[in-house]
């Protein structure tokens, strides 16, 4: 899907070899979650060591609290039936919209992106006698496009679940089930992809957090595509935006830790996004349900995640200019260049970094 070696007017060019695409599971490689690699970083020296994830309890201390992302992820690949006309073979779910639509990706039989015969009003169908009118482009995303099905609420999420797969790109061998996209913990459907950062974490991870006086809460924000099967595109600053829900009971427990000193630790570059969407423009946690299209760069100034636990990116990610925010440049150079000499893996199925 995406080109390994990656050219960018960003200062963090670097090649990655084919190798380092984590290309199935820690379940299929024989190993638990809990045991990919793990780097430490400090903000403040860009120092770095090494682990494994199931020791993450020994980098925290007591008063530090993770937020974690309880989206699960749809099986947002539906393939169409009798597409002869219009040459779509599948829509990637991007977005469910306050009025009950979708923005969607179509992809034709060579995986790109088809744009033969769709028109406004045009119907697809789906197997289960599901079908979806096309509405329009979508302004702000000129790949996406507006559709409405035919079926709306918890009976549409219950048929994606039957007819729907996975999505994954071409690092990935083989598709895979849906379970080795869910974290243990996801509850609320809702993300085109999973958000990977908290797929390490067992049951046990979490009782032991409890157990070392680290707090855990959740929240929800669905994420949107991280392609568009389009590497230029994928390079534009355009931010999805993405809908996401913060409780009382959450909102609470943060400002509580924060008065008491400890560090919110965002468990995904997702959590930040939600934290510092509702923070702003005021600094404090606020519950609710909203949109958010806020685009956190090395300008913007964290209020409310100390730390981050995410993946390895590549450099044309979005994610990089977030990470931004909690390390300098050089700080995420080098850290990317040890990774690599370590041989981490990337992608949803590789290793992770612990931001303190």
């Amino acid at each position: 899907m995406r080109n390994n070696e990656i050219k960018t007017k960003s200062p963090f060019n670097f090649t990655l070899p084919d190798e380092l695409n984590a290309k199935k599971p820690t379940e299929l490689r024989g190993i638990n979650r809990d045991r990919v690699k793990l780097m430490i970083i400090d903000r403040q020296s860009g120092n770095r060591s090494h682990s494994t994830f199931n020791h993450l309890t020994e980098f925290l201390r007591n008063g530090d609290m993770l937020i974690f992302n309880s989206s699960r992820t749809l099986p947002a690949s539906l393939k169409t039936i009798n597409n002869k006309k219009h040459r779509i073979s599948e829509l990637r779910l991007a977005e469910h919209l306050p009025d009950d639509s979708w923005l969607v990706l179509m992809l034709d039989d060579n995986n790109t992106r088809s744009y033969s015969g769709i028109r406004a009003g045009l119907k697809l169908e789906f197997v289960s006698d599901l079908t979806a009118t096309i509405e329009k482009r979508d302004n702000r995303n000129p790949k996406l496009w507006k559709i409405r099905f035919s079926i709306r609420g918890a009976e549409l999420i219950n048929i994606f679940y039957q007819i729907g797969q996975a999505i994954h790109y071409g690092y990935i061998s083989a598709p895979l089930p849906l379970e080795y996209y869910l974290t243990v913990f996801a509850k609320d459907p809702g993300s085109s992809e999973m958000p990977s950062a908290g797929r390490a974490f067992t049951w046990k991870m979490l009782f032991d957090l409890k157990n070392r006086g680290i707090d855990t809460s959740f929240l929800t924000l669905h994420t949107g595509l991280s392609s568009y099967m389009d590497d230029d595109f994928n390079n534009d600053p355009i931010v999805a935006e993405e809908e996401y829900f913060i409780s009382e009971s959450t909102s609470a427990k943060i400002r509580i830790a924060k008065s008491k000193g400890g560090r919110i630790i965002a468990v995904g570059t997702t959590v930040v996004r939600a934290l510092e969407s509702s923070a702003f423009p005021y600094g404090k946690v606020t519950a609710g349900h909203d949109y958010t299209s806020l685009r956190i760069t090395s300008e913007h100034n964290l209020k409310v995640a100390d730390g981050l636990i995410t993946g390895f990116h590549e450099p044309e990610a979005s994610h990089l200019d977030l990470i931004s925010a909690f390390l300098t440049p050089a700080q995420i150079r080098k850290s990317y260049e040890e990774a690599i000499s370590k041989k981490y893996l990337w992608h949803e199925f590789g290793d992770l970094c612990l931001i303190l």
